[in-house]
């Protein structure tokens, strides 16, 4: 890239957050040489003569660091264009009519594949294979639920898979059956990913690779340049390779590696000549530093791990994917090959696994080189202090603080009233001392940082003002909020040279029409992208 010149101009320049002080770091111009910052304020605009020098007018809007995305599967979301739009159904039926357009229009398709539904739309989230068969026939269908961790079939699929009776439930996963034994055709956990990896033919390497190109210009259409892939199986690592090759990735990712617990011995080796082939390509914005854990499941089919039991299940606990010994064996094994750990916790018992596996790998672990909790979903308040003292990065994915439908008819009645409180703690984490970062899962919930940053700072739905904040003394302030897109996000990707705006960090910015961090919360959601650059290279 040639080192020229750009000057921001006309608007404002949000440099830092300054989180310990009352107000903002701003400025009026900014200036960026190559890939850098260079200069602000009058600095700036003294370079707007220089030859060549390009003036960009901010038109009153504002430039701010860009944000990154903590945690999130681009691959699925881009695969979600490939099937029948199931995620825009408002209830059962529309789910079925999407798959049964999609059917009359795809004859030739030998499977049927889609996601997201919607599981509150059936009875506890259980779907029957028999209601899919209506509109698909003999046409083998899967589709996944909005959590990732639960599939829906047919009877053809199950026919496909040798799903009988009579077949036992795979390790760590289930098949929910009718009450006759036979399976329902709900998969949950691992029945549903081996299902998936075993049985349903794979898109092309084309389609995958087109797939994520477009969801990462998704991303680079809201300015977000850095985004933290938290699934990677090994048959996806080419896809990613392939992609930065033909220069098809419009943000940098970051791959997380997924450790089994039944083969992580010979993954060690396996990600570590990985992650040296993503080093000797050299791509800017490809990476593969981190290694994914799933240590549980999700509250909403009763796979989340708990301490206590399910509210409305009392003789269960959730799946605990990992031994004790076998996490801190596999923990110290990969932190020790130099990985970043970034660990799925939803339920308490799962936190507190993945908080005590971080406390006994403490003697290998660096604030250069932090690891990370994802979702942090319920959190005993024993253990809220534990992040701060284990310096550990907490990510949240925040849309989800809301009582919106699934927190109301799933997740609540599972876990009962007394624990409602305990979720997405995400004040009592920060006030403990530790990171905060924020991210989406998508395509669990959007991905859009805008209705999320809202729910942070307001702890409702943003297109419900009017209703009452949920925990309302979980909020966080506005700049707190942003951090977890900004600096958060820097010290989670490994990257001191981001996250702000002053001299000498990385150009990664975005043009907003608006300061998110000063106007009403109620308008954060109109907030509009104009601009998006990363390393001084603009990409939207």
């Amino acid at each position: 890239m040639p080192n020229t010149t750009t000057i921001f101009t006309g608007g404002s320049v949000l440099v830092d957050l300054n989180l310990g002080g009352d107000e903002a770091t701003m400025s009026d111009a900014l200036a960026v040489q190559g890939h850098t910052i260079v200069a602000l304020g009058d600095d700036a605009k003294a370079l707007m003569n220089e030859p060549g020098a390009e003036v960009i007018d901010l038109a009153g809007g504002v430039l701010t660091p860009a944000l990154g995305e903590g945690h999130a599967h681009p691959l699925l979301a881009g695969f979600e264009t490939l099937g029948p739009a199931i995620r825009e159904a408002s209830d059962l039926d529309g789910i079925l009519d999407a798959v049964r357009e999609w059917k009359t229009s795809h004859p030739e398709d030998e499977w049927i594949v889609g996601a997201s539904y919607d599981a509150t739309f059936a009875e506890g989230g259980l779907f029957d294979a028999r209601w899919l068969d209506e509109v698909t026939g003999d046409t083998p269908t899967i589709l996944r639920a909005w959590d990732y961790h639960t599939a829906w079939v047919n009877t053809a699929a199950l026919r496909a898979g040798g799903i009988t009776s009579e077949t036992p439930d795979p390790e760590l996963g289930r098949y929910v059956r009718r009450a006759d034994g036979s399976p329902m055709g709900t998969l949950q956990e691992t029945a549903a990913n081996n299902f998936l990896a075993e049985v349903v033919p794979p898109y092309s390497l084309e389609m995958r690779v087109g797939a994520l190109e477009h969801a990462t210009r998704v991303y680079a259409r809201q300015g977000t340049t850095w985004v933290q892939d938290a699934w990677v199986d090994p048959e996806n690592i080419e896809v990613y390779l392939a992609a930065a090759r033909a220069d098809r990735l419009h943000t940098r990712v970051n791959m997380a590696f997924r450790a089994d617990p039944a083969l992580w011995r010979e993954q060690v080796a396996e990600f570590s000549a990985a992650r040296a082939a993503v080093r000797e390509l050299g791509h800017e914005r490809l990476s593969g530093e981190t290694i994914k854990f799933f240590l549980d499941g999700v509250v909403e089919s009763h796979t989340a791990a708990l301490i206590a039991p399910y509210a409305d299940k009392p003789d269960e606990r959730g799946i605990l994917n990992w031994s004790v010994d076998e996490l801190e064996l596999a923990m110290r094994a990969f932190a020790e090959a130099g990985f970043q750990l970034h660990l799925h916790a939803i339920g308490d018992a799962a936190n507190r696994h993945a908080l005590d596996g971080l406390e006994a790998i403490a003697d290998i672990t660096t604030p250069e080189r932090p690891h990370v909790i994802a979702h942090v979903a319920l959190l005993h308040p024993d253990d809220v202090q534990r992040f701060g003292e284990l310096g550990v990065v907490a990510n949240f994915e925040p849309y989800w603080a809301q009582c919106d439908a699934v927190m109301r008819d799933l997740t609540i009645p599972h876990l009962g009233h007394d624990r409602e409180g305990q979720q997405y703690l995400i004040r009592s984490v920060l006030e403990s001392g530790a990171t905060v970062s924020f991210g989406s899962d998508w395509p669990v919930t959007t991905e859009d940082w805008r209705p999320a940053l809202a729910t942070a700072i307001d702890r409702r739905d943003p297109s419900e003002t009017g209703s009452t904040p949920w925990l309302p003394e979980e909020r966080v302030s506005a700049r707190q909020a942003y951090a977890g897109y900004t600096t958060g996000i820097a010290r989670q990707a490994l990257a001191p040279e981001r996250g702000t705006l002053t001299v000498g960090s990385t150009a990664d910015l975005v043009w907003l029409s608006e300061n998110p961090t000063e106007i009403d919360v109620a308008k954060i959601t109109g907030v509009q992208v104009h601009g998006t650059w990363l390393a001084g290279h603009r990409t939207h």
